[in-house]
């Protein structure tokens, strides 16, 4: 069998790239693909990434074929110097994902092509000569960031390479809408519906003041890059008064969420929590909430001690 070849990303890898990367999203969220049309896009653009992606000043998308079939991408981005960018990423390098299929028979060789491909980013790094250098599995899906426990070959690659987890951990939850808890009567408690800063926002009010709310977004993939994500909506944000700490008012909200979220044909809700928060997941899994995976956000290249293996 030949040895594996890096090159740049070509057009015509489209569809080979779309099923390397749908491969590992499917590792991770139930249910949720995404199309040729969303994997091409975010080669050239992250809209979702309004803050972030104005601060890039070069993309660069590399695979590994063999046997004319692409067993393993990375998609590379290196930020600008000047003032304008983010302390955090001026002046980085970043591999925003890496994929690759996991030694099988059919692909005995897929970790010599992820290390020669992990070989030619870092090579890539060099050139640009970036002030730090970060890696990270944002895939074009919802819910993909950081490295998911789901990928121990991605981490496996990273950890060889000389990249270092160095930032936090999340949990990420999962319910059935069907499992949130009922609606019960909270004399004097309404429920006000308006847009909110990550979603549709259910404010719980009494006597003319907010003691807290909940915001749903029930398009966790944006419509027009054609991710298939239908059933599945998102918390963006859940916050109780200090006041209202123990009264049952967040699974009043997720019970009234969970009536809304019927009426848009969604079954299943997430949520995204620090992994240190246990008062949170503790108050997510009472109300019907099991863990789907944990992330690992912030990957750095430590290259002391690693161990590419010379090939």
């Amino acid at each position: 069998m030949p040895h594996p070849q890096v090159r740049p990303f070509r057009r015509t890898d489209r569809d080979q790239l779309t099923d390397l990367v749908n491969l590992h999203v499917a590792a991770v969220v139930p249910g949720v693909s995404v199309s040729v049309n969303t994997v091409l896009g975010d080669l050239e653009r992250q809209p979702g990434e309004f803050i972030t992606d104005p601060w890039v000043a070069e993309r660069t998308t590399l695979v590994a074929e063999q046997r004319e079939h692409v067993v393993a991408a990375a998609h590379l981005l290196r930020y600008r110097a000047d003032a304008e960018v983010g302390a955090h990423y001026r002046d980085a390098a970043e591999i925003n994902w890496f994929v690759y299929r996991p030694a099988a028979s059919l692909w005995p060789d897929a970790d010599l092509a992820a290390d020669l491909l992990m070989r030619a980013c870092l090579a890539r790094f060099v050139r640009w000569n970036p002030r730090v250098r970060y890696a990270d599995g944002s895939l074009p899906a919802p819910l993909l960031y950081g490295l998911p426990r789901n990928w121990p070959h991605i981490r496996a690659l990273y950890e060889r390479a000389g990249f270092r987890h160095t930032g936090d951990t999340e949990v990420i939850l999962i319910a059935r809408v069907a499992d949130l808890p009922a609606a019960e009567p909270r004399p004097g408690v309404t429920a006000e519906r308006t847009p909110g800063e990550c979603g549709t926002r259910l404010t719980a009010r009494a006597e003319g003041k907010s003691l807290g709310f909940i915001e749903i977004d029930t398009a966790p993939a944006r419509p027009e890059r054609h991710a298939r994500a239908a059933g599945v909506a998102d918390i963006g944000n859940l916050h109780i008064e200090p006041a209202q700490d123990g009264t049952g008012l967040e699974h009043w909200l997720l019970a009234r969420a969970a009536d809304w979220l019927r009426l848009c044909g969604v079954d299943r809700l997430v949520a995204c929590e620090p992994a240190a928060d246990r008062a949170r997941l503790a108050l997510l899994t009472g109300a019907g909430f099991s863990e789907l995976t944990r992330t690992d956000r912030g990957w750095e290249h430590r290259p002391d001690g690693a161990q590419m293996p010379g090939r």
